[in-house]
């Protein structure tokens, strides 16, 4: 797949979700997503905040928490499936499987919908989002699409309320980011193992949307991504316990080697310093953390 194989980047455990609060116990969640199996967390959406604090969530568990060193504050609890996570001035925006778009404001916990349907119909499965320049929130809508069943969607909401559909046809659309001009917008198709791109333009049209870099084929498929300020791709990817580094032009030039800690980094986010990759590994249920070495 690449003439030169990727160079290995070996990241350091960070942060353990601590055993008082690991939940091993089946849910819902459990019996869609993992047979029925217990799982006492998994671990998704790291993001940081404009004052540097740490955050993540538990899907099974509806809870997130804030991450500092050793210390795990669960600062909401509640009856959803939280995953992605997006900083927004004094509040953090929740990708919610069950609940649509909601708002956190992580100093009283208190909750608030944004978007919980489209024209009185449900979503699919909301599993990420980012805001645009513009105060726009793109996010997934997943659910349990994938190869036997394409119609995954992106949506973008309007600071005025409106909502575009950008993509209906997508096999599992998961993990988004935008590139660093903000001009295009990155999915990862878990199903496909791809990562589509597009340009983004003032209307809903999307024309010319290209596939930009496959992963391996295996048990699972690309999940979070994020963007350094080298325009450089990074993709959590669940199975093979991976995060490809993509270079602006589509080529794989390195990779974090999760396999020491699990096979489940599910997604992955930059650190104020600009250079500090952490990662939800959720295999193990914790946060790892990795340098980046400069282009």
């Amino acid at each position: 797949m690449w003439n030169t194989p990727p160079a290995v980047i070996a990241p350091s455990l960070l942060s353990r979700l601590p055993d008082a609060l690991r939940r091993p116990r089946r849910s819902a969640w459990a019996d869609a997503n993992r047979a029925g199996a217990p799982v006492d967390s998994f671990l998704e959406g790291p993001c940081f905040d404009a004052g540097g604090n740490l955050f993540c969530t538990d899907i099974p568990h509806g809870r997130v928490f804030r991450v500092s060193g050793s210390q795990w504050e669960a600062v909401a609890e509640y009856e959803g499936w939280p995953n992605g996570l997006a900083a927004r001035e004094d509040e953090l925006l929740v990708a919610d499987y069950r609940h649509g778009v909601l708002t956190l404001d992580p100093r009283t916990g208190a909750m608030t919908a944004v978007a919980e349907n489209i024209n009185s119909e449900g979503f699919r499965g909301i599993n990420d989002l980012i805001l645009h320049p513009d105060g726009s929130i793109l996010l997934t809508d997943q659910g349990q699409t994938g190869l036997q069943d394409p119609t995954g969607r992106v949506w973008r909401l309007h600071p005025d309320g409106r909502m575009d559909r950008l993509i209906s046809n997508g096999p599992s659309p998961n993990g988004l980011v935008l590139n660093r001009a903000g001009t295009h917008l990155l999915v990862a198709m878990t199903r496909s193992c791809e990562i589509w791109r597009f340009a983004l333009r003032p209307d809903a049209v999307v024309a010319k949307a290209n596939l930009f870099f496959r992963i391996p084929a295996g048990t699972s498929g690309p999940d979070g991504l994020a963007v350094d300020a080298h325009d450089r791709l990074f993709v959590a990817n669940p199975g093979h316990g991976q995060v490809w580094v993509v270079d602006p032009h589509g080529v794989a030039t390195h990779r974090v080697d999760c396999t020491p800690f699990g096979r489940m980094p599910t997604n992955c986010a930059f650190a104020p310093d600009g250079r500090t990759l952490v990662i939800t590994e959720s295999q193990s249920g914790s946060l790892l953390a990795a340098e980046i070495p400069a282009p």
